[in-house]
């Protein structure tokens, strides 16, 4: 297992410590969050020992001065945008957040559709969550914006958006991902603040890129990775450096558009701005927690390289181009990394050419590897009665819990009447079971195998194991495999010549 490379505690405290700083200053502060509020698995990974909830449990703390508006782009909406980390569209995912939010005792205020056009699938969202008691406001696009900044900071501009009444002093305002709007939130409400006499300011809270690491840390180059997509590029902060000769690393869309953000903010507020670099706007005290570079470093060379796979399999499905996948190979190539320095990847292909030979077909033969915390790697291949992931998963805890290969733990039993079911009564296609379906299998047997609950008792040590699939995973072996924290990639190969029964 990957060891201990950040400290938490010591992020907490000093990140707290900054926001408070900047509140202090303002009636009301507009804090954008920028990366995830809950579970941010992508810092995570990148970060060994970084807390995924940690920015919620920092607003927690403060959840008597805080409330949070949720941004949701209207567009992403309408195209079901998909959030990775979970693999549930961005409008599930608001429904998510806002449980999860509940649950920390965190005042939700409301939902803002941004950029809404009238998209019909945004405006179906808007009515589930009006009926659900959820506060809804919609933004158009802004008239003027980018570069127009007198009808930005007019009734034309920002003044046409609704305005949000808030209560507390601390606002954050958060979304499923980047490019929700969540800015354009922040300025359009600090534009009603003001004409109604408050003295309200912005900040953000960042995580990534880390401004104190060097530009081409790998840690920094992993956040590239991330948001290949988005085709953002790091760079040096040259305003930053200008105003303090201090080198600190920010991204191009933050850099290219905080001339005129400054003036927005100044035309706004109707003084000068404290802030004399895009550096300076963002609270991210993240460097500050790293407690060994090298840990960071390779566990972000290999989120590097999971990115690369995953860009590859969004590419094969037609979520993203050629340009965005190439772009993830490039940033791999940058720090000289192989496909294959993923440990995980070479067995499962080595076990699917090994299949192919046996099986003498030229037909692929999918294969699934997993990385146990000792190092040891586990393969499972696909058969009739349970796909390769399924399989895979059995010999692993099998692996865990000392018990022989050739011992069924799940009888033959109980696996035939799943199958004759699927195949018979529900007239599916495909009748091998996947993991979700062996798991509840294999807790059935518990009832008359000893050898099963050990063996169930097991599954808990598979999280944080790394695993590669020879074949795309269909969605729900990939969700089982998150559920129980293994890291899963996969070539972008699909198991079959089906377009529709895959």
């Amino acid at each position: 297992m990957m060891k201990k490379g950040f400290d938490p505690d010591k992020y907490l405290e000093e990140q707290s410590k900054y926001i408070l700083e900047r509140v202090n200053n303002y009636d009301k502060l507009y804090l954008e969050f920028g990366g995830k509020l809950l579970w941010d698995l992508h810092a995570m990974r990148v970060l060994p020992g970084f807390d995924p909830n940690a920015k919620i449990k920092l607003l927690h703390k403060l959840r008597e001065e805080v409330e949070i508006i949720i941004c949701v782009y209207a567009g992403d909406i309408e195209r079901n945008k998909i959030r990775g980390d979970f693999g549930i569209t961005y409008d599930m995912d608001v429904l998510r957040m806002i449980d999860d939010l509940r649950s920390y005792d965190l005042d939700v205020n409301s939902v803002v559709i941004t950029r809404y056009d009238d998209q019909p699938a945004a405006t179906v969202f808007m009515n589930k969550l009006d009926r659900r008691g959820i506060k809804v406001t919609t933004h158009r696009a802004t008239k003027g914006y980018p570069t127009d900044v007198d009808t930005i900071v007019s009734d034309e501009g920002y003044g046409k958006n609704p305005y949000i009444e808030t209560t507390k002093p601390i606002v954050v305002v958060t979304a499923p991902g980047p490019g929700s709007g969540k800015l354009a939130t922040c300025l359009s409400q600090m534009y009603h603040e003001h004409k109604q006499g408050r003295e309200v300011g912005y900040s953000k809270f960042e995580t990534f890129p880390v401004w104190n690491v060097p530009l081409k840390h790998p840690l920094n180059i992993a956040y590239e990775s991330a948001t290949v997509d988005l085709r953002d590029v790091n760079m040096i902060d040259s305003f930053h450096l200008d105003a303090y000769g201090e080198v600190a690393v920010n991204y191009n869309r933050d850099i290219e558009t905080f001339p005129v953000l400054k003036r927005i903010i100044e035309k706004i507020t109707e003084e000068e701005s404290m802030y004399k670099s895009p550096t300076d706007m963002g609270v991210n005290r993240v460097g500050f927690g790293i407690v060994d570079d090298e840990v960071v470093q390779e566990a972000s060379r290999q989120e590097i390289i999971s990115r690369y796979f995953k860009t590859g399999c969004e590419y094969k499905k037609g979520y993203v181009d050629y340009e965005t996948f190439q772009r993830a190979k490039l940033i791999m190539e940058e720090l000289g990394l192989k496909p294959e320095d993923r440990k995980v990847v070479v067995p499962s292909r080595e076990r699917s050419e090994k299949l192919k030979e046996e099986r003498a077909t030229n037909e692929l033969c999918p294969a699934v590897a997993i990385e146990l915390a000792d190092g040891t790697i586990i393969t499972g291949k696909g058969s009739k009665s349970m796909d390769a992931a399924a399989a895979a998963l059995l010999n692993a805890v099998k692996y865990l819990a000392k018990i022989d290969d050739r011992i069924h733990l799940i009888s033959p039993g109980i696996l035939e009447p799943i199958n004759a079911l699927k195949s018979n009564t529900l007239n599916e296609k495909s009748v091998s079971l996947n993991c979700e379906e062996v798991l509840i299998a294999l807790s059935i047997s518990v009832a008359t195998n000893p050898m099963a609950q050990i063996a169930m008792d097991k599954l808990s040590q598979l999280n944080g194991c790394q695993a590669h699939s020879t074949t795309i995973l269909n969605t729900n072996d990939e969700q089982t495999f998150r559920k129980l924290g293994i890291e899963v990639t996969s070539d972008s190969k699909y198991a079959s010549g089906s377009l529709y029964y895959i």
